[in-house]
This record gives C-alpha cells, structure tokens and sequence, in this order.
C-alpha cells in the first residue's frame, strides 16, 4: 500500500517540477533580453557622447558641409575655411555647387588672388579672370591659318589649325562658312585692345567682354573668333554656320567657351562667336555633361585626375 501511493505522488510532482523549470527559463530569458537591451541604448549614448567629444575642428567644419569630401573627388581641404565662408553666404546653393564656385576662385572679386597658370603649351591650359599667361608668354608652333578659311595672317597653335582647318572644310562640304577672323593674339595687342574698350566703355564694363593683358584666352594660340564672311560677327548666333557648330565642333575639340547660361562661372558675357580648342576627347564630355570649361578644370584637371 505504501508503494502505491509513493508512485502517485511521484507522478503529480513530476509537471508541477516541468512547470516551474519553463517559468524560470522564460523569466530568465526576459530579463536577459531587458539588460541586452539597456545595454545597447547606454552604450549608444556613451558612443554619441564619446564621439562628440573626440570630433576635431575640421570634422565639425566637414561636418557642416555634409561631409562631401568623402562624395567628390575634387575636395581641396585647402579651400576649406573658404567653402565654408562662401556656403554661409550662399545658403541656397548646393554643397556642391559650391565646392566648384570655391575651387574656380569666385569666391573673390576678379582678377584678385591671381596666378600664373600651369600647362603652358597645353591643350587644356586654362587663362581666365584667376589665371594669368604672363607678359612674355608665347605659345609654342603657331602656324598661319589657309587663308580660305581665315582673314589674312590668322595664327593658332599647329594641332588646334589642323583641327579647324579640318572642321571649316567639311562645313565648306555643307554650304557653310567657317571663318577665323580673330586668333592669335600678343600680349601688347591685348593692351591696345583692352586700353580702347576701357577708354570707350569704361572698365567695369570692358571686363564683361574684354580680358584685360595677360589674361586673354587669346594669347595661347587656341582660341578664335569666327563668322561667316556676311553677318556681323556679334550676330552669329542667328546663322545656320552657329546651328551646325553647336551640333558639330566637340567633333573638332573646340567648345563654345562663354555659354549663356554659365556667365557666372566664366565671369564673360555670353558670346557666340568665341570658340577653344580642348581636344575631342575633353570637348565631348564638357558637351555631354554641359560643363563650362571653368567646371572641367575644377572637377578634373586642376588636380591632375584626368591625365
């Protein structure tokens, strides 16, 4: 008898036992997952507090300009007191925008914080109202125009004729008239050119239109002012010779240089007629990507991220 009732008293314990295990693991479980939990928040809090307190001067200036320089490639570090200086003048431009702004240099006035420019007797050599060519420069195998596509005594840089030469006579094929009527120009013809605007119009207003010595994309052999023998140079825009070379002179490596709608960035009014020699390969991408050639410079050659 007694046997029989130890065996029954086994057995009513045995799940009250399984009971208590299930609610002490579930317990258990739930507590631990509470203090996992808590843990993560507080550490959290240190790591963000920690952090700002180990972030130096310049990561809170990145900071500020949402941390760019790890988007961009073109990112000078040392321009960055200026792009922050020009962002908080220019609150509604884009960071970006204004790195480009910054880096091609009009954050200040023209022709201040000016400098010679590098990659003379280059193709992608840069003079603007920032970069300067220098009283004695002259560019290397300048060679005459064939008079059949210029006026008399028109010069550019060898590789930047043949080019024209090129694309003037496949224009000729289609009717048109592709013709230089000023190229080359030295540095004492830029002074009598410049002095005569000043003298006209006064300087403010023939720095819109006109560089000032030294500083004329002219003077490196790979620009020039076309038309096409009828129409006043100034009204080139309205001719068909103006429509085929908007679709056409990338082809040729020449860009139109000062296009309407980036007269800020190139500090020149808009002109038409204006035309340089970049090669087909920079031609092409600045016209595929609309970029003026102060926006290629900055983004790709300044830094020497193309070559």
């Amino acid at each position: 008898m007694t046997k029989v009732v130890k065996k029954k008293y086994r057995l009513k314990k045995k799940p009250l036992v399984i009971l208590l295990i299930c609610i002490t693991l579930l317990t258990t479980t739930i507590i631990s997952k509470d203090k996992e939990k808590n843990y993560k928040e507080n550490s959290k809090v240190v790591t963000k507090k920690t952090s700002n307190k180990k972030m130096t001067n310049k990561e809170k200036k990145l900071n500020e300009l949402e941390n760019i320089d790890k988007k961009i490639s073109y990112f000078n570090y040392s321009y960055l007191n200026r792009y922050l200086k020009y962002h908080k003048k220019n609150p509604n431009l884009k960071i970006e925008d204004v790195i480009i702004r910054v880096n091609i240099g009009i954050d200040n006035d023209y022709y201040t914080n000016t400098k010679k420019t590098p990659y003379l007797n280059k193709s992608y050599i840069l003079i603007n109202k920032y970069y300067y060519a220098g009283e004695t420069y002259i560019p290397e195998n300048l060679e005459t125009i064939d008079k059949k596509y210029a006026r008399d005594g028109m010069k550019l840089v060898s590789y930047a004729k043949d080019a024209f030469e090129k694309m003037a006579s496949d224009a000729k094929k289609k009717d048109l008239n592709i013709i230089a009527m000023s190229s080359y120009r030295s540095y004492n013809y830029q002074v009598n050119l410049y002095n005569k605007y000043a003298k006209s119009d006064g300087k403010k207003a023939a720095d819109t239109y006109s560089a000032r010595p030294g500083f004329s994309e002219h003077q490196t052999g790979l620009a020039t002012d076309i038309y096409n023998g009828k129409e006043d140079y100034t009204n080139f825009e309205k001719t068909k010779e103006f429509e085929w070379m908007q679709k056409n002179a990338h082809k040729y490596g020449f860009i139109l240089r000062f296009p309407s709608d980036k007269t800020d960035l190139t500090g020149y009014v808009y002109e038409s007629w204006h035309y340089r020699y970049v090669g087909t390969k920079i031609a092409t991408y600045m016209k595929k990507n609309n970029l003026c050639f102060e926006e290629y410079y900055a983004k790709k050659i300044e830094n020497q991220l193309e070559f």
